[in-house]
């Protein structure tokens, strides 16, 4: 039996210092850590989760941050606890990478882009380990071969850039697990990854940690991923902890609102709501009400939503697609010859019909952004129909095509990358407006853009700010504010909830499934996550490898699909003690 846990975090405090203001991001914070297992920290960003593991690695920049009060006690043996944050950096440094290995939350930017992905990992064992050069490759070969990553000698020899983002997920835990290290820090490793990505990488951590008999702390939001995962968690809100214990018990028996609200917030797979339940609804209850008594009116019986598809399928279809197909050259050597051709769409046909919500599913890869570009043509068709209100839209002029985009619009994935830095969020919504000659001038524009802020719940001053001065969430509000600009009647939201907060995420699908009510939108509703297209579709379509596998009702398929790959994505959902 273990005198110390490995790990044992008293009274943390962080501050950061901004515009003569002094915020605390981590609030008198305790916790420990038992040798072996497994902590799950959950909270929503801006919660303090990742300040808190920053701090044990002692990465908190300063300034702005400060470690202002506290104790990381480590105990690697049983006999004695090392202060962290009392040693001189140079003792640090045979910590940090060494007995405490890290998993960072970005792998595309915590991997260093001019540097082949196996010298990023033999650096990390030289800095440690006194062995050749000859020897580091071998033994990083052998771990990304352990990580059953596929040709290990071609990753070790590829740049981040020429990997997809499981794999370069797996190269980033290469690197925190190199040198053996006691624990293992996970900073939102599966966050935006596709859900059998994602249970391939709880496996591998799994296993990791029982063949080298790591102690594990693994940070994220979701809390179906922290259910199949970790032995005990900790709820983190406003950078304290309001909540902690054995999973089962707080998942199944969760006492504080907020807790309750994160857990409500998911998008459930055994019954369909009018609307995801948010936190603010739970912090209002004063602690009072359980999940089940408040999603309780919102469920939507069989008879409702029977009479919903009824009616739905009564109109003529509004959009039409027969054997659409997308392909890309290959292309090699000085002359740039043909050598193969990327399939990324394949012989696709379906309907979608006015007023409805397509949910369209698949891994990273399968064609589903190609396909929803290829609708709008921004990605020209290699063949085949796409057919809008009777207008084949590959065959239209450029002046007919400008008039259509103001009927058909897209949310991006990344809400940062879609809007102009240099640009206000008002001049962004506005700019639509603007170059389609909308309204007589730009007092009226602006008039219209206040209004349009108003219904994505934002405030009439967001018009003046930034991209960089709003959260995740409110950037993609923006965006959806902009999209609306020209009150289009199709919209395709592609991935645009995958990277946002359980709770944010609830808000947005909330907000666009009221404006589909509102303003009668028709979606195409792309995600790789089955839950969230559960949740808003009508009907669902499931995309492989620029294929359409099936179609129907969103329910008949969660409940009976009919192919294999259909089966796998369903299991690779995280069920945990749901």
């Amino acid at each position: 039996m273990s005198v110390h846990p490995i790990i044992e975090i008293k009274n943390l405090s962080v501050n950061f210092k901004t515009d003569n203001k002094t915020l605390t991001a981590v609030d008198n914070v305790s916790f420990s850590l038992e040798k072996g297992k497994t902590l799950g920290i959950v909270g929503e960003s801006g919660s303090g989760k990742s300040v808190t593991s920053l701090s044990i690695m002692r990465l908190v920049d300063c300034p702005p941050g400060k470690i202002a009060n506290g104790s990381i006690l480590f105990s690697d043996d049983d006999e004695k606890q090392i202060d962290l944050l009392k040693i001189p950096e140079k003792e640090m440094q045979k910590y940090r990478g060494n007995k405490i290995g890290m998993i960072f939350q970005e792998p595309m930017t915590s991997l260093n882009p001019v540097y082949k992905c196996g010298k990023q990992i033999s650096e990390s064992i030289r800095q440690h380990q006194k062995i050749s050069q000859k020897k580091a490759k071998q033994k990083s070969i052998e771990l990304l071969k352990e990580l059953q990553l596929p040709r290990p000698e071609d990753i070790y020899n590829s740049y981040p850039h020429q990997i997809s983002g499981g794999q370069k997920q797996r190269v980033m835990i290469a690197m925190a697990i190199c040198c053996n290290p006691s624990v293992l820090i996970a900073d939102e490793p599966t966050t935006a990854l596709d859900v059998t990505v994602q249970k391939s990488i709880l496996k591998l951590i799994k296993n990791l940690q029982k063949k080298y008999g790591m102690s594990v702390i693994f940070i994220t939001h979701d809390l179906g991923v922290i259910a199949e995962i970790a032995d005990s968690v900790l709820i983190m809100y406003n950078g304290q902890i309001v909540e902690q214990g054995n999973v089962k018990e707080i998942f199944q028996h969760p006492k504080h609102p907020y807790t309750k609200g994160l857990l409500a917030c998911r998008p459930p797979m055994d019954v369909r709501l009018k609307k995801l339940p948010v936190i603010k609804d739970f912090l209002d209850e004063e602690n009072k009400m359980s999940i089940k008594k408040f999603t309780k009116d919102l469920i939507i019986s069989d008879e409702q939503r029977k009479a919903e598809q009824i009616s739905l399928f009564e109109k003529p279809p509004l959009l039409k697609l027969r054997n659409v197909k997308t392909y890309f050259p290959v292309k090699s050597g000085l002359l740039g010859k043909i050598k193969s051709v990327v399939k990324a769409v394949d012989d696709v046909s379906f309907d979608v019909y006015p007023s409805e919500t397509l949910g369209l599913v698949g891994e990273s890869g399968c064609g589903k952004t190609t396909l929803g570009r290829t609708i709008l043509n921004l990605i020209n068709a290699s063949e085949g129909e796409i057919t809008y209100k009777g207008k084949n839209i590959p065959e239209l002029s450029k002046k007919e095509l400008r008039k259509l985009r103001k009927n058909i619009q897209i949310i991006f994935q990344d809400p940062y990358s879609s809007l102009n830095p240099r640009m206000t969020a008002g001049s962004a919504i506005m700019e639509p407006l603007q170059t389609h000659g909308i309204y007589k001038n730009d007092r009226e524009r602006k008039e219209k853009v206040f209004d349009l802020l108003e219904k994505v719940d934002l405030e009439k001053e967001h018009f003046y700010r930034y991209p960089h001065e709003f959260s995740g969430g409110e950037r993609q509000r923006i965006c959806i504010a902009r999209a609306l600009s020209l009150s289009p009647e199709f919209v395709i939201c592609d991935e645009s909830v995958s990277a946002l907060d359980v709770s944010v995420q609830a808000q947005v699908l909330n907000l666009l499934n009221d404006l589909k009510k509102e303003f009668g939108f028709t979606y195409i509703f792309i995600s790789h996550d089955l839950s969230v297209v559960k949740f808003m579709s009508d009907r669902m379509m499931v995309m492989k490898d620029g294929k359409i596998q099936e179609i129907g009702d969103a329910d008949e398929i969660y409940y009976n699909p009919k192919t294999e790959y259909t089966k796998q994505l369903i299991d690779a959902v995280p069920k945990g003690v749901f």
